[in-house]
């Protein structure tokens, strides 16, 4: 299949290169496998830039976290220490210490590094 790769810079091209990659898909040309590739790198590249990734809030998280595990504040308590503190974590007023990020991360399973945020700023206290 004679084919060009599409350069992507709106999402009609986003569409027009998905069409592509999935025409290219059905072929059995070696050549069309590495348009297929190249295509679908650039639609990598496009959707990163347009639709970049972000790390959540911790409240955001945390929020979330209990949402799928049907807990309310209340059930943080042992993990965070006091009703307080787990006001304050989940109003982005505290950062978590190591020993809650240690407590969080074995009940939730989810990794560290989603727990640990950004230094803190003003109007922020350390744990």
């Amino acid at each position: 299949m004679k084919t060009t790769l599409i350069v992507l810079e709106n999402d009609a091209d986003h569409a027009q290169a998905k069409a592509l990659v999935e025409k290219l898909m059905e072929s059995d040309d070696p050549a069309d496998a590495a348009r297929m590739a190249a295509q679908a790198r650039l639609i990598e590249a496009y959707e990163r830039s347009r639709w970049p990734r972000r790390a959540p809030s911790l409240p955001g998280l945390l929020a979330y976290l209990m949402d799928q595990h049907g807990l309310t504040r209340a059930d943080l308590v042992p993990l965070l220490g006091t009703a307080s503190r787990v006001s304050e974590v989940l109003n982005g007023k505290r950062d978590l210490s190591l020993t809650m990020v240690r407590r969080l991360r074995e009940r939730f399973h989810v990794s560290a590094d989603l727990l640990i945020g950004p230094k803190p700023g003003p109007g922020r206290k350390a744990a």
